[in-house]
């Protein structure tokens, strides 16, 4: 013989499940929006270093900087050249709205002194 669950409990698990759906959406949202700005941070630090090495070899270090960004990050960067200093900011993918702009990657890189 089977056990009944209690009257008025039919279907809680479910109703349960619908309750914590926006809650889970909002943690998978933001999860991915730390990882966009993370990888924002790793391709701005590439970025800066190859203009850096750019500035050292005699090459130009904006172009250089611009040359290794991925083809979707190209126009969310803003590359600067300050002396023997190479800058590069650079907006992560928007996941939540609003938010990717606050998250913006800057990383400096130094070609050092003068040769």
């Amino acid at each position: 013989m089977r056990a009944r669950p209690p009257a008025g409990e039919g279907g809680q698990a479910a109703v349960e499940l619908v309750g914590m759906l926006p809650l889970a959406l909002l943690v998978a949202l933001a999860a991915g929006q730390l990882l966009a700005a993370g990888a924002a941070r790793e391709l701005a630090g590439n970025a800066a270093e190859a203009g850096a090495v750019a500035m050292i070899q005699g090459l130009e270090p904006a172009d250089a900087a611009r040359e290794a960004l991925p083809g979707w990050s190209k126009d969310r960067a803003d590359v600067r050249v300050t002396g023997r200093r190479v800058r590069v900011r650079l907006r992560p993918v928007a996941v939540v709205p609003g938010v990717a702009d606050r998250l913006e990657a800057t990383v400096v890189a130094d070609a050092g002194p003068a040769a």
